[in-house]
């Protein structure tokens, strides 16, 4: 893509696959120009096949980060938004038996590298009033669950969610996160065939099954556009009624359609 000032960039940090990857094609299927930011070379195909672009990018290392920030603010012109998809999932397990490398690789993608994303980026939307930032939370945010990494890494997305947007709401920039459900990417079909996962899953909410990637990648285009200039520092759940559903299990759950 040749370098023009006038065009508006679009970020995606783990743009390779999953929610990252549906997020790619929904946005340009909108004509948004975008950069898919991955250290999982298949971003390259992912983002020839929509022909948008791809840089190599470690949420991890704050040089790197950085870097790419900068070279892609060089090479393409300005960045209007930045996605922030790059994430690790952990199993659930006991705390006493989970390591302390799977948590500290959990919080360092997660959390760490949603921070270090948004600010390298931010530096520059700052400088010219305007942009946004959406970071993929998840409604484990929300509720004790036995992911004892991940979800307080996915609990701190939502404060930094917060936090950034009063800090950068003065400078014309707008912060937000999208908390996606069970939401049924490559990576939990595989485990719910290997019996890691409930298959269950597909029906413990109020719509009775699980959320499909391109939802939650509207609801990220829908946060990004003009539609919600006047929204920042919200956390949207996209979870097909899981929130609402869990407290019922106290009471026998959810009613059947015909009860």
């Amino acid at each position: 893509m040749a370098q023009n000032k006038n065009i508006e960039v679009c970020v995606i940090t783990g743009g390779a696959s999953g929610i990252g990857g549906a997020c790619a094609r929904e946005l340009s299927a909108r004509g948004l120009p975008v950069v898919i930011a991955d250290i999982n070379p298949r971003g390259k195909e992912v983002a020839k096949s929509i022909g948008g672009d791809f840089y190599t990018l470690d949420v991890t290392d704050d040089e790197n980060v950085n870097t790419c920030a900068a070279t892609i603010e060089r090479d393409l012109g300005p960045v209007k938004h930045l996605i922030n998809c790059a994430g690790v999932l952990q199993q659930p397990q006991p705390p006493e038996t989970l390591s302390m490398d799977i948590w500290d690789k959990v919080v360092n993608v997660d959390q760490r590298g949603t921070y270090l994303s948004s600010v390298a980026f931010a530096k520059y939307m700052i400088e010219r009033e305007t942009g946004s930032i959406t970071n993929i939370a998840s409604i484990t945010a929300n509720r004790s669950v036995p992911l004892h990494s991940y979800a307080p890494a996915k609990a701190a997305v939502v404060a930094i969610t917060e936090c950034l947007a009063a800090e950068w709401g003065p400078h014309g920039v707008r912060v937000n996160a999208v908390s996606p459900g069970h939401t049924l990417t490559p990576a939990l079909e595989s485990a719910i065939k290997t019996g890691k996962r409930d298959p269950d899953l597909l029906s413990r909410n109020a719509l009775g099954r699980m959320v499909k990637a391109d939802e939650v990648a509207k609801a990220v285009a829908f946060l990004i556009s003009d539609d919600a200039a006047a929204i920042t520092g919200v956390n949207l759940p996209v979870d097909c009624g899981w929130l609402v559903s869990t407290s019922w299990t106290t009471y026998g759950g959810l009613r059947k359609s015909n009860d």
